[in-house]
């Protein structure tokens, strides 16, 4: 039998509001949410679509389909409304397609939370790879290659990647070569590229050379892409999906489309037309959007630069709103204080110093490892005042509450002992 839980990040800010709630101070880093407010154009068009009432077609609506194929076409994929779809958010897509897909999942070690359920919900194997010393989001190509095969030797049937781009949860980016070598596995093994691309828009550099699967691999890959992250739109459910232009890829958008009539039938008409309007990408709401990028990656930095003075290991962040610290070279400090693997540590940082973490054991990490998921995009503020003063400031991290939570983590990274409370 199954043991279902709600999802350890959903859980995790259900605890963190219930503690808050009774009085005590918690630097939430435990939830990736994009705590910014909502562009006001993005307001007026859910106004504008409050009195769309009637279902339609499943996949969207044609103004909503042209829109989101407009938006890959200007990212180097040329796409046609026949090969999208819209969902009131990208998980929802995420599961259809581990339902209409057949085979097992490889998926990276870690990944997000979400991953590894939904297909093992979907009667799937879920088969582990390491990701490159250099990013995460990716498998390590060779041990992609190595998985697969040994995976088939006992008897499973490896079918589908899932790769994301910037990765959640560790903030990095992969290269264009590691993406080619990637594909190249998957050509070489019959595999589907799943490329969750929900954060690219949220790539700190604006030079970063991103290249997506789909420009490499274009018959074998679909991208998931989304609202939640990028215009922070988490709670308004606002996904998409690219499939390829073939007619396998065609038939998948079909069946993809079949479990949308049966599971959530459309996209809400009010957010088709928020989804329109944010899809062709109007100049001020881009340029909301970039500013937005550039603030996750000064908040991102600055954490990492914590993590690393307090001795930890991290790879620099590159895109998203993520830091995953690795605090292996401090294991025998924080076995003195009780901490031997990711759980205690992560109920560490939060009873003794009121920082919030998620370990790294709920990606799929090694349960030993002294690693975990600080989400920094919490740090902007819990009202729409704090989060404009930091959206404005040319450095946020000297904004007064922006710079008190940064002292309260940097206290928490260092493990003092003469500051538990």
């Amino acid at each position: 039998m199954v043991i279902r839980k709600i999802s350890p990040n959903l859980a995790l800010d259900h605890q963190v509001s219930l503690r808050r709630a009774a009085g005590e101070p918690i630097v939430h880093l435990g939830f990736g949410e994009a705590r910014l407010p909502v562009f006001p154009g993005l307001v007026e068009r859910l106004a504008a679509g409050a009195g769309r009432n009637s279902y339609g077609p499943v996949p969207g609506h044609p103004g909503v389909l042209r829109a989101v194929a407009g938006y890959f076409a200007r990212r180097a994929l040329p796409t046609t409304e026949e090969q999208v779809i819209v969902a009131p958010g990208s998980k929802a897509l995420l599961m259809a397609l581990q339902l209409v897909v057949p085979g097992d999942v490889l998926l990276t070690e870690p990944c997000w939370v979400t991953y590894a359920p939904q297909a093992l919900e979907a009667g799937k194997r879920v088969i582990g790879v390491p990701v490159p010393a250099e990013c995460g989001g990716v498998p390590d190509p060779d041990a992609l290659r190595e998985a697969v095969r040994a995976a088939r030797a006992e008897g499973a049937n490896p079918r589908i990647v899932v790769l994301t781009a910037p990765d959640n949860p560790t903030g990095t980016t992969a290269t264009p070569d590691l993406v080619r070598r990637i594909c190249a596995v998957a050509e070489e093994e019959d595999l589907l590229l799943v490329s969750d691309e929900i954060y690219r828009d949220l790539v700190h550099d604006p030079d970063f050379e991103y290249l997506s699967p789909a420009e490499v691999a274009p018959s074998r890959t679909v991208v998931v892409t989304g609202l939640s992250k990028s215009l922070a739109l988490g709670g308004w459910r606002i996904g998409a999906a690219r499939f390829p232009a073939d007619e396998a890829g065609l038939r998948m958008r079909a069946d993809v489309a079949s479990v949308a009539s049966e599971i959530w039938s459309t996209l809400a008409g009010p957010m088709q037309e928020v989804a329109e309007y944010a899809f062709d990408e109007p100049a001020e709401l881009v340029a909301r959007r970039d500013a937005d990028a550039r603030l996750h990656g000064a908040l991102a930095r600055a954490v990492q630069d914590l993590v690393v003075k307090a001795g930890a290991l991290s790879r620099p962040p590159t895109g998203g709103f993520y830091v995953y610290p690795d605090f292996e070279p401090l294991r025998e400090q924080l076995a003195h204080q009780g901490v031997v693997d990711g759980e205690s540590l992560q109920e560490h940082l939060v009873t003794h110093y009121g920082v919030a973490v998620l370990a790294g054991v709920h990606f799929g990490d090694d349960p030993r490892a002294l690693r975990f998921r600080a989400a920094t995009s919490v740090l902007y503020g819990d009202t729409p005042e704090l989060q404009h003063a930091a959206m404005a400031a040319e450095d946020p991290t000297t904004v007064p509450h922006v710079a008190e939570a940064l002292a309260a983590i940097e206290l928490a990274f260092t493990f003092s002992k003469a500051a538990v409370r």
